[in-house]
């Protein structure tokens, strides 16, 4: 188990940022020129797996716990691949636990610097109100 103690803040959100730049820069460089794909146009694979990591550049690099924390959710699409990857291409073995590495790196990074980042801002999940 992580507590506040055993990383700082800064250290975790290095961490969830070396993940994120990972993938960012390994996904154009395995589908574009280490293991180009037959069925989609590069372009299309530019799209896919390059556009959704654009959407939480600017809150990562501030530093934004909330954008942590759904950055989350963009990072599930990289899990899948990987892990899909792994099950049906015995070829892509090494690409997709490099790919699953860095997905490792930003979800356990992320998830744990938007949770002690926002206690450290006084920031906590609204209760329900009960009527």
């Amino acid at each position: 188990m992580i507590n506040a103690s055993t990383f700082s803040t800064s250290t975790l959100k290095k961490i969830a940022l070396t993940g994120y730049f990972g993938l960012l820069l390994f996904m154009p460089l395995w589908l574009l020129i280490l293991n180009p794909s037959n069925g989609l146009s590069p372009t299309l694979s530019l799209v896919f797996f390059t556009l959704p990591l654009i959407f939480p550049l600017k809150g990562l690099l501030q530093g934004n716990p909330y954008t942590y924390a759904w950055s989350n959710f963009v990072v599930m699409i990289y899990f899948l691949h990987s892990l899909t990857t792994l099950w049906v291409s015995s070829q892509d073995t090494a690409w997709a636990l490099i790919e699953l590495s860095f997905a490792t790196l930003m979800f356990i990074g992320g998830t744990y610097y938007a949770k002690f980042k926002g206690q450290e801002l006084g920031l906590s999940i609204r209760e329900k109100k009960v009527k």
